[in-house]
């Protein structure tokens, strides 16, 4: 039986980004998807690519090329963490830069798919991944207002979740710009957010306004090699955001207008305790 991404009124959807984290080390990634489980990750996410497709850029001067070699997903490879994911109970999806990457993907799972930011203006992609999958989340960072529109104005809008996105590595918090997030609320049904802010402060207003699904970057030791290591939510912080998540659903239990259960002996012995004085 297939994990789905299920959407509740009142509750983010939250998945650990472990992208390439885990560097290309299996075993890594699978402590990874442990880790994310236990600590209340909903979903995990990778990033499907081929090295070979790389054009050249400044991935070139930092070490950045070779990581995303090392941490090249095959069929084999992502199929081997797709069981181990279902295996634990967590749901398990990737990122997709083309046509060749999101064919690996459904040849797996054609559950859920990712439009990561700098595809987002791929509509010949995105329309790929509506007509393959059973849910397509697309990151909208990168994007100006044209291209915005052209993702609003598709069909099967009821497919897609958008996520507000900055894509900043790390983010000033000045730069969060929520304004768009709400643009998003008013064009799409379902609308959630994905975060490369330190820490989980954006995460927890995103919450506060009703984003559907919560994306932070995840790993279990900041001081990894690669660039995303150093801003991705440890552990600790992950369950810190799913305790944040689970006390907003209490807070939003609908009980009506009238005094609470536990207000009934404070009224009875409280109410009119002091003598007055005047």
């Amino acid at each position: 039986m297939s994990l789905k991404l299920t959407l509740k009124k009142n509750h983010s959807f939250l998945v650990a980004e472990i992208g390439w984290n885990f560097l290309g080390n299996i075993s890594l990634a699978k402590k990874l998807i442990l880790s994310a489980k236990k600590n209340g990750a909903d979903a995990v996410k990778f990033q499907i690519w081929n090295p070979k497709n790389l054009k050249k850029g400044p991935w070139d001067n930092d070490g950045r090329r070779e990581l995303y070699e090392k941490s090249y997903l095959d069929k084999k490879k992502y199929t081997e963490l797709f069981n181990y994911s279902k295996k634990n109970k967590i749901l398990c999806f990737a990122s997709v830069w083309s046509i060749s990457d999101m064919e690996l993907l459904k040849s797996v799972s054609n559950q859920v798919v990712k439009i990561p930011s700098p595809e987002a203006y791929n509509t010949k992609l995105i329309k790929a991944c509506l007509k393959n999958f059973k849910k397509v989340i697309i990151s909208c960072g990168c994007l100006n207002m044209r291209e915005l529109k052209n993702i609003v104005n598709l069909k099967n809008k009821n497919k897609i979740i958008a996520l507000h996105c900055v894509s900043s590595y790390p983010l000033n918090p000045k730069e969060c710009n929520f304004q768009k997030f709400y643009y998003l609320k008013e064009k799409f049904k379902d609308v959630g957010y994905s975060g490369h802010l330190e820490g989980i402060n954006d995460a927890v207003f995103a919450m506060a306004n009703n984003a559907c699904v919560i994306e932070k970057h995840f790993t279990i030791n900041k001081n990894l090699p690669g660039r995303d290591n150093k801003f991705s939510l440890t552990p600790d912080e992950f369950k810190s955001m799913k305790n944040i998540r689970d006390n907003f659903e209490d807070f939003s239990f609908k009980k009506g207008l009238n005094i609470q259960k536990s207000e009934i002996e404070i009224k009875k012995y409280y109410r009119g305790r002091w003598i007055k004085s005047f």
